[in-house]
């Protein structure tokens, strides 16, 4: 057996990278593997055939999950160690999808950075400055021009990455720029709508020459982190969990329980009244998907 990476992912069909950094094609034993991007696999080659084989799924480091609408859970991606989500002018930016993601990296375990793509056709607004407030590295950039995408590349060096967001803000295209050549398919916002069509199938991971890997995922026009309770929904934001220690409650959870000191936080403008809305509505989804299960 040989442990591999998991560098592509076309349904029932993989493709790997071997430790001698050569990619193969593969299939998976059996039905019940569900195998991801950024797995580490162990595989054997096929007798015959250039294809291998992946028979098992070596213990991951983290998920990148979500639940569908039946609260079940899928897992987008493994073992990653940063989480790049972009937003840009157009389609217009969801901070509350951009919370979700950065939620989804707290309770990871992963370092997570948030991006601003297009200004060359707009700057970012106010929402974005919030988030270098309360600790994330923030970058504005333009994979038009070329302008500050070096330093995304900075920003990942030797780590596995995954880049993420809506639908049509450039996710492919920052990465194609930073190749240095249009690996990924692109395309243009519709007319009808404003937003983004969906060119990124499956998911592949690309090695950066300046070193680390990123991974490409599908535009999304919602997304919710799949989470265990709602204890990680307070975990997901960091700023109202080391505000909620100053709590008269310790089991507080920052609605309309007395002496709360985010309630009192939000008030004051200390804590930014939007990004509590979010903890708040992520807060509902999550009871709500936990009842369906």
């Amino acid at each position: 057996m040989t442990q591999a990476t998991v560098i592509a992912t076309f349904s029932r069909r993989m493709r790997i990278r071997l430790p001698d950094g050569k990619p193969v094609n593969s299939r998976i034993k059996g039905k019940q593997l569900k195998v991801v991007c950024g797995d580490r696999v162990l595989a054997e080659p096929m007798e015959n055939e250039s294809d291998w084989m992946i028979t098992e799924i070596c213990p991951r480091k983290n998920e990148l999950r979500r639940p569908n609408m039946r609260g079940a859970v899928k897992v987008l991606a493994a073992n990653i160690d940063l989480l790049l989500v972009v937003a840009a002018a157009t389609p217009k930016a969801d901070w509350y999808i951009v919370d979700r993601y950065l939620c989804a990296a707290e309770n990871m375990g992963a370092r997570a950075a948030v991006i601003f793509n297009k200004i060359d056709l707009a700057d970012a607004d106010d929402e974005f400055a919030d988030y270098a407030a309360i600790g994330y590295d923030t970058l504005r950039c333009s994979a038009t021009t070329a302008e500050n995408v070096a330093r995304i590349g900075a920003l990942i060096q030797q780590q596995t990455a995954i880049i993420v967001g809506q639908s049509g803000v450039g996710k492919s295209s920052i990465i194609n720029t930073l190749l240095g050549a249009s690996t990924l398919r692109t395309a243009e916002i519709s007319d009808k709508t404003s937003e983004g069509r969906h060119t990124t199938v499956n998911s592949e991971m690309l090695e950066l020459s300046g070193g680390g890997v990123v991974i490409d995922s599908p535009g999304v026009r919602d997304y919710a982190p799949a989470l265990n309770d709602v204890s990680d929904v307070l975990h997901g934001f960091r700023e109202i969990a080391a505000t909620g220690q100053s709590c008269r409650f310790a089991n507080c959870r920052h609605l309309r329980e007395p002496g709360c000191a985010v309630q009192d936080g939000v008030s004051s403008s200390a804590i930014n009244p939007r990004r509590y809305e979010s903890y708040r509505r992520l807060l509902a989804l999550t009871e709500k998907l936990d009842r369906q299960l």
